[in-house]
């Protein structure tokens, strides 16, 4: 008698698949693996139940959120599952009750912004780069609203000088995009890169854009453990409902000023949303819109035009 195979092996397949198509799936990905080996070892003969995934989203967890984010994932599978003739029960919707939060980001302040970045530049480094290259980081990405990832994965190639423009090929979603800059951040990625050969005069062996102290590629936990110090040097205090200010807040708060400057200009935002949201690399707009926060300037806008619509209707 053939046995059938673990959901593990099944598991890895299907992430296989999906990674063939362009999709990371690296937090599901390993969540996924988790909850397969949890039904290898609980039962599992070949048939996915409801009642075995509902056990591996209550396993060792008190917060019905992560629950359901959990039994979101296997949903998922569950469905790409039960499309090939497998024995599968899909579980059912909001079990646990919604799978997203969405907590309220620290919108920055320009001067909070402005300090970050002089006391990033201040970094101890004997060749001086250190600083040089955290300053010039944090400033991409408050005034572009780049993904942290995308912006450490960034090449001298896809970096124009001349043009003022980035082109990113390591996105979230691997779909490339043109990123155009303002002048300002162009000539700061210039004295950048200026500096950086200084350091390291080896162009051809240093394909990435920022590099280390050491002249190697940033890490992403070494450049968010760099900003937590900075934070508490800097004595931060959040205003939004997640511990502290984080890395990516400044994508957050780079929409809303964006959005805060076109309607002081007047410009239709109806219009202009859809070139931000592909600005910033959203494959929906609706992505765009879960980024904007009721900042005061924001919300002041609204009443007013709230306010002179009512004036409107009672005339």
């Amino acid at each position: 008698m053939n046995q059938s195979p673990t959901l593990t092996v099944e598991v890895q397949a299907y992430l296989n698949d999906r990674r063939h198509l362009g999709f990371a799936l690296d937090r599901e990905g390993s969540q996924l693996l988790a909850f397969a080996r949890f039904a290898d070892t609980h039962g599992y003969t070949g048939r996915l139940t409801e009642e075995l995934a509902v056990a591996w989203a209550q396993h060792g967890q008190s917060e019905r959120l992560t629950s359901a984010r959990r039994l979101d994932i296997v949903r998922r599978f569950a469905k790409y599952r039960l499309q090939f003739g497998f024995p599968t029960e899909i579980p059912a919707a909001g079990l646990f009750g919604p799978s997203t939060r969405r907590l309220t980001p620290h919108i920055y302040e320009t001067h909070e912004i402005e300090a970050l970045l002089t006391t990033a530049a201040r970094l101890p480094c004997a060749k001086g780069l250190r600083g040089a290259t955290y300053a010039t980081l944090f400033g991409l990405l408050a005034a572009t609203g780049l993904r942290l990832s995308e912006a450490l994965s960034l090449k001298r190639t896809e970096v124009d000088l001349t043009g003022g423009m980035l082109t990113l090929t390591q996105t979230k979603f691997h779909r490339a995009r043109v990123v155009p800059l303002h002048v300002s951040t162009t000539e700061a990625l210039t004295q950048y890169a200026l500096l950086r050969d200084r350091a390291f005069p080896c162009p051809l062996k240093k394909e990435v854009f920022f590099l280390s102290a050491r002249g190697t590629q940033l890490d992403l936990r070494t450049v968010d453990y760099t900003f937590d110090r900075l934070r508490r040097q800097l004595g931060w205090q959040a205003r939004g409902q997640h511990p502290a200010p984080r890395l990516q807040d400044l994508r957050h708060t780079f929409i809303c000023r964006r959005l805060l400057t076109w309607y002081r200009q007047g410009i239709d935002i109806d219009r202009s949303i859809l070139a931000l949201s592909t600005y910033v690399g959203h494959t929906q707009v609706t992505d765009t819109y879960w980024y904007i926060t009721g900042i005061p300037e924001l919300m002041a806008i609204a009443a007013q035009r709230f306010e002179q619509l009512a004036l409107r209707r009672t005339q």
